[in-house]
């Protein structure tokens, strides 16, 4: 498979993580193990019109019918995508974990495990648009036109839980619950139904999310020579916690996704 990454814009850096598109000759069916990784995602991707993707599946459930033009929320359990034997592109727009209320103005909880045709967010027309597109600049351009819109409708941004995402992001190996709340001066069920509504996942759950991809960074990075020092590293209660978190959010034992790594790396480890 082919990846490409693309600047993000600068009205949209507040609310995009990443822009990527990928190409595959679909010489043969392929599954992708997907782990979790805390931000949503729009995904516009097709073979003639038709999803390339035959299903989706996690422990509980199994969709079918992907939409072309989709937006998914936060995923509590690893999955399996499974691809079809043909070629197709793909368009991912990996949003910011507040984006799904502060740029669709959405509750993000009602997208947790979760993914719905993006026509219901008033783009009836850009899937065709997408689908007529000759190349990926055309179809960013559409993508990205329709996010502009977007934010200028956008009601006013919760400054709080955006600024409770940073502390988290630049302290993953120490923050907890409690040291949010002391920065951040606000009770914690107040926080945590606000922080629920904005990301769609509870606060100490989506530090657990942050702290498992931070393992994997290290994993690929390779500054530590053992996974019990990245364990230890990342003040993981103790090696059991460690592994109960990567079989958690990956599917796989510590040893086995040490392994795979690089894999899981170019895809971003992205949780559909």
């Amino acid at each position: 498979m082919d990846f490409h990454v693309f600047p993000i814009p600068e009205p949209l850096r507040d609310y995009i993580e990443c822009i990527r598109t990928t190409q595959s000759s679909g010489a043969e069916r392929f599954a992708i193990n997907v782990c979790l990784n805390g931000p949503p995602e729009i995904v516009f991707q097709h073979h003639n019109g038709r999803s390339p993707v035959e299903n989706i599946t996690t422990r509980f459930s199994r969709t079918v019918a992907i939409p072309t033009l989709y937006v998914y929320g936060q995923m509590t359990e690893p999955g399996v995508m499974n691809h079809k034997q043909e070629p197709f592109t793909t368009t991912q727009i990996v949003l910011k974990p507040h984006a799904l209320q502060s740029l669709l103005g959405l509750n993000a909880f009602i997208l947790t495990n979760n993914l719905i045709d993006l026509s219901e967010f008033s783009a009836r027309h850009l899937n065709m648009q997408l689908l007529e597109a000759r190349s990926d600049d055309e179809r960013l351009r559409l993508l990205i036109a329709f996010l502009v819109k977007k934010r200028d409708q956008a009601k006013t941004r919760d400054c709080l839980i955006e600024e409770s995402l940073h502390f988290i992001h630049h302290n993953i190996g120490s923050v907890t619950v409690k040291k949010l709340l002391e920065h951040l001066s606000l009770s914690e069920r107040q926080f945590e139904k606000r922080f629920t509504q904005a990301v769609g996942l509870p606060p100490q759950f989506y530090i657990r999310v942050k702290r498992f991809n931070e393992a994997l960074h290290l994993m690929k990075t390779r500054p530590f020579e053992k996974l019990t020092d990245i364990a230890y590293h990342l003040n993981y209660y103790d090696q059991s916690h460690f592994i109960r978190d990567v079989k958690a959010f990956s599917g796989l034992t510590p040893k086995s996704l040490f392994q795979k790594v690089d894999f899981h790396a170019d895809q971003r480890v992205i949780a559909y």
